[in-house]
């Protein structure tokens, strides 16, 4: 059974810097009938592990540790067995949400993660989270973005840990390098592509945000 990526919208809040919104964050599913990856879990444990089924799940991938999308993480790696995956330099986010459990592993740029048959690069995409990462997926012509690029321009910028050059520097060098047919999964909202976003860069850059 070829690999394939499922599709979860999970609701909840996202807090920081004393403020609360409420929230839809995208949960994604990469894997067969086998075996499975989640990337962000978010909001629901329940409705992840429910997603997963029977299938082992390998790994638990937070794209950077804002409470909307790690809060759930510790609860689905308890149901499951399966470790989270956190890049270290997140790891001050990570515990204003989590203090008393750590992630079980560190992710590093270019590191390679398998699942199903094929193989999801780790791309360590700072600005919108100092240890931000997007997971690239060449088999399946996708990448996962996280809060880094979404449809229309960068993550957000503007609160703690954050950092608008560093997000654009990011999004020049690391994602619109990669073939204009990748198809964009992101946090938040609708899917794009690469060839979509990269004719914007300088407008993004004008703009500020």
């Amino acid at each position: 059974m070829a690999a394939r990526i499922e599709h979860l919208v999970t609701s909840g809040t996202f807090s920081l810097d004393g403020g609360t919104w409420d929230v839809d964050n995208n949960v994604w599913i990469v894997g067969d009938d086998n075996e499975a990856i989640v990337v962000d879990a978010a909001h629901d444990a329940e409705a992840i592990a429910r997603a997963v089924g029977e299938r082992t799940l390998l790994a638990v991938v937070c794209t950077h540790a804002h409470n909307d999308h790690i809060d759930a993480a510790p609860e689905l790696a308890a149901r499951t067995g399966a470790p989270i995956f956190l890049h270290p330099d997140d790891l001050p986010l990570w515990k204003q949400t989590h203090p008393d459990k750590a992630p079980d592993a560190e992710l590093i740029d270019g590191q390679g993660l398998s699942v199903a048959g094929v193989e999801m690069t780790v791309l360590h995409t700072p600005g919108h989270a100092p240890g931000a990462v997007c997971l690239y997926v060449p088999a399946l012509t996708a990448l996962f973005s996280g809060d880094t690029l979404f449809a229309g321009g960068p993550g957000a910028t503007g609160r703690s840990y954050s950092h608008f050059p560093t997000i654009v520097e990011s999004i020049r060098d690391r994602l619109l390098m990669l073939p204009g047919d990748t198809v964009v999964h992101t946090g938040h909202g609708g899917t794009t592509t690469i060839a979509d976003e990269a004719p914007h860069l300088q407008e993004w850059i004008d703009r500020g945000f």
